[in-house]
């Protein structure tokens, strides 16, 4: 382990304005490290930016739209060159409703971003970094991913989803790169609110948690490849 945690590292986090994300690339900039992330919103991603300058870098990108993220990795490829770890965090989640009261357009955006947006941000990384020969991708599941609740149907679906499609993957990369599924745990983000009201504020919040994620992340390696783990 720590071995595997000497060096700078290129980290690339999806989802970096709010939450995990944003939690996550503080500490991975106060470990050294440079990070590069896209978000949808704008103006949280400015304050990102005034925050950590250059050689961090911030771009708005909805990884829903795959002709974004394919200009976005082109851009981020040509500057930066393909990242060691790629942590594929961005997600939605439905309003609680039974199934049936979901409205199609919800569905269809937790599947969008959760489920789709994760094909795409790998659809235009991986590339770079089978040719380079190494790198970690890490697709964020869920409790959710490995159990299910009531009124959160199209979440679960969509973790449940990326436990098969990472494991899929991780059998089709070449030696000296891993895929992994990862539940983060709980934590007592916007999106947890959303779910559990008042209680949420039982859980660690986010820059807690990612004191200890981080170095965790950072241990991922070949070993991992395939493993659905659960942060610390």
């Amino acid at each position: 382990m720590a071995e595997a945690l000497t060096g700078s590292r290129l980290i690339l986090i999806t989802g970096v304005s709010r939450g995990l994300g944003r939690a996550l690339a503080g500490e991975f900039i106060r470990l050294g490290h440079t990070v590069l992330g896209c978000a949808r919103t704008a103006a949280a991603l400015e304050a990102l930016a005034r925050h950590h300058g250059p050689p961090h870098d911030f771009a708005v990108v909805d990884v829903a739209d795959d002709a974004a993220v394919r200009a976005w990795a082109e851009r981020v490829l040509t500057s930066h060159g393909p990242p060691d770890l790629l942590l594929n965090n961005a997600a939605v989640i439905n309003g609680n409703a039974p199934l049936w009261q979901v409205p199609a357009a919800e569905f269809d955006r937790v599947v969008d971003v959760n489920l789709k947006g994760v094909a795409n941000v790998i659809r235009h990384f991986a590339p770079a970094m089978i040719a380079r020969g190494r790198g970690v991708i890490v697709n964020f599941s869920s409790g959710w991913g490995r159990s299910t609740d009531a009124e959160v149907a199209p979440y679960c679906a969509t973790k449940w989803a990326i436990e098969g499609l990472t494991r899929a993957l991780a059998q089709e990369l070449p030696p000296g790169l891993a895929a992994v599924p990862l539940n983060p745990g709980i934590i007592n983000t916007d999106m947890l609110r959303r779910c559990f009201g008042d209680a949420a504020a039982t859980y660690p919040d986010p820059d807690t948690w990612a004191r200890h994620a981080a170095p965790f992340l950072l241990g991922l390696g070949p070993k991992d490849n395939g493993r659905p783990l659960t942060a610390p």
